[in-house]
C-alpha cells in the first residue's frame, strides 16, 4: 500500500458497532475481494472489498474475518484468517501479513492460516444459532461475476443448511453512512490530492492537448501523494463529449474555444473523492460559457445549504429541480409553457440535467447510505449539477464533496479547489 498506516482504533470501533447491532448467539462472517484474471497470467490489480477493510484494515486477498461476540472462547470472539506466508512469496509477490502484523493492523488478536478455517468454522457453527452473510446490496449495484464472498455463502449454505442467516447489509449501510473523524481526515486527504492535480492541469491545458494527455497529468500527481490513482474511470470530456454522462474513452483532441468537463477523483487508502470541474480550453469562457456556467455554479451552491440533518433524499431532489428550472428559464433552454406543460415524472428541466445531484461518498465513490433515511451529520455527499446543451455542443458540471454537520451549513472538503470563473482564468493564464 502507498498510504500512511492507519490507527487501528478506527477499525476496532467499526466492529463495536456492528456487533452491538448483531442478535445474540449470532456470528458474521466476511471475505477479501478475489484478484480477478484478465487472461494468461494477467490479473487485475487487486481491489480489497471495503467492508472487510472497513472493519479491520487488512488490505489484502485471501482473508476472512468472523465476528462472534457471543462466543464461549474469549480469543474467538473477534478472528482473522490470512494466507500463510513464506520466503517463496515474499521473493514473488512481496511479504504478506504476519499474526503480528495483522494485530497491529487490525487489533484482532486471534489470527488463524487459512489452513484452520473449515476446523475453526465447523466449531464456531455448533456454537452459534445465526450467521451474518454480506450479499451486495447497493442500490446501483449489478453484479454478473460470482465473487469469493458469494462462492462463501453458497458454501454455507449447503454445508450448514440448518442455521438462521441474516443480513450484514442493513447494519453496514447505515453505519458506513455516517463517517468517523478519522474517516473524514482521509476522505479530507483524497480532496487535497485532487487539488493538486487540478492545480497542475490549469498550467497544462492549451488548444489541441488530447483528453488523454491531462488524465495522464491527474495520474502523475495521484501517485506523487501516495495515491494508487483514480477513485473511479476518470471522465475528460472536451466540448460535445461531455454531453454523454459517462465518457471514459479520453481519446478526443481538444480545440480552441472548447469547454472541458473534468469528472476525476483520487483516492487515498481507498477513500474516495469525487470531483467535477469545466474548464475553458483556450483559457477564457465565452459570455455564453460564462452565463450557463455561472447558472449551474448557483445551482451547486443552493443545493449544498439544503444537505443537512433531517433532509429526505428525494424531496430534496425534487427541490433542486425547482432551482434548476428557474435557471434555465432564465438562459431561455425552457419556456413557462415547456413547465406548465411538463410531466410531473419527467420534468421538464431533465431535458438538460438528467441525472441526480447528490449521492453518499466514502470508502466507495457511490457509498453506502439508505436513501429513504433522513440525512445525518457526518455523513459525506457529493452536490454535483449540471446542464448539458446537445445543440450547442458542450455541456458543464460542476461537483464538490461536503460533509453535513449537526448545525449548520455542510462543510465542504473541496473548499480550496478553484471552482469561480475568475479565478479558473486567472490560473490557466498565469506565466
Amino acid at each position: 500500500m502507498k498510504y500512511l498506516p492507519i490507527t487501528n482504533k478506527l477499525f476496532i470501533k467499526n466492529r463495536k458497532k456492528f456487533t452491538a447491532q448483531m442478535k445474540p448467539k449470532s456470528l458474521a462472517v466476511f471475505n477479501s475481494n478475489d484478484i480477478y484474471p484478465i487472461s494468461a497470467d494477467s490479473t487485475m490489480p487487486f481491489e480489497q472489498h471495503r467492508d472487510i477493510f472497513y472493519l479491520s484494515g487488512v488490505d489484502q486477498e485471501e482473508s476472512i474475518l468472523m465476528l462472534f461476540p457471543d462466543c464461549p472462547k474469549e480469543e474467538h470472539r473477534e478472528i482473522l484468517f490470512l494466507k500463510e506466508t513464506n520466503e517463496h512469496i515474499a521473493v514473488w509477490e512481496g511479504a504478506k501479513l504476519t499474526k503480528e502484523a495483522a494485530l497491529k493492523t487490525s487489533g484482532i488478536k486471534t489470527v488463524y492460516w487459512l489452513q484452520d478455517l473449515e476446523k475453526i468454522m465447523f466449531e464456531l457453527m455448533t456454537q452459534c444459532d445465526a450467521v451474518y452473510i454480506n450479499t451486495n446490496e447497493h442500490y446501483r449495484a449489478n453484479v454478473e461475476t460470482e465473487t469469493r464472498e458469494a462462492r462463501y455463502i453458497k458454501m454455507l449454505l449447503q454445508k450448514y443448511p440448518a442455521h438462521t442467516y441474516l443480513r450484514s447489509q442493513p447494519i453496514l449501510q447505515r453505519l458506513r453512512s455516517v463517517k468517523e473523524q478519522s474517516e473524514l481526515d482521509l476522505i479530507q486527504t483524497a480532496c487535497d490530492i485532487t487539488e493538486k492535480g487540478f492545480r497542475r492541469i490549469l498550467d497544462f491545458v492549451k488548444p489541441n492537448v488530447w483528453e488523454f494527455e491531462i488524465e495522464a497529468e491527474f495520474m502523475h500527481k495521484f501517485l506523487r501523494n501516495r495515491s494508487k490513482g483514480f477513485a473511479y474511470t476518470p471522465i475528460i470530456a472536451s466540448g460535445a463529449n461531455a454531453n454523454v454522462l459517462h465518457y471514459i474513452e479520453n481519446n478526443q483532441q481538444c480545440k480552441a474555444g472548447e469547454l472541458i468537463l473534468l469528472d476525476v477523483g483520487a483516492e487515498y487508502a481507498n477513500y474516495s473523492s469525487d470531483m467535477t470541474r469545466t474548464i475553458p480550453v483556450s483559457g477564457t469562457f465565452t459570455k455564453r460559457q460564462k452565463d450557463v456556467y455561472n447558472a449551474v455554479l448557483r445551482v451547486k451552491n443552493e443545493a449544498t445549504k439544503m444537505l443537512i440533518p433531517g433532509t429526505d433524499w428525494t424531496a430534496y431532489h425534487v427541490e433542486v429541480g425547482k432551482i434548476m428550472t428557474s435557471e434555465l428559464l432564465g438562459l431561455g433552454l425552457l419556456s413557462k409553457s415547456d413547465v406548465q406543460n411538463e410531466d410531473k415524472n419527467w420534468p421538464a428541466y431533465k431535458k438538460y440535467l438528467m441525472h441526480g445531484t447528490s449521492h453518499h461518498m466514502g470508502l466507495d465513490t457511490h457509498d453506502y447510505g439508505i436513501l429513504t433515511e433522513p440525512m445525518q451529520a457526518n455523513m459525506v455527499f457529493t452536490v454535483e449539477p449540471g446542464i448539458y446543451i446537445a445543440e450547442e455542443g458542450f455541456g458543464i458540471r460542476l461537483e464538490d464533496d461536503v460533509v453535513i454537520q449537526a448545525k449548520g451549513e455542510p462543510f465542504n472538503l473541496m473548499r480550496n479547489i478553484p471552482i469561480e470563473i475568475e479565478e479558473i482564468e486567472d490560473l490557466m493564464h498565469k506565466v
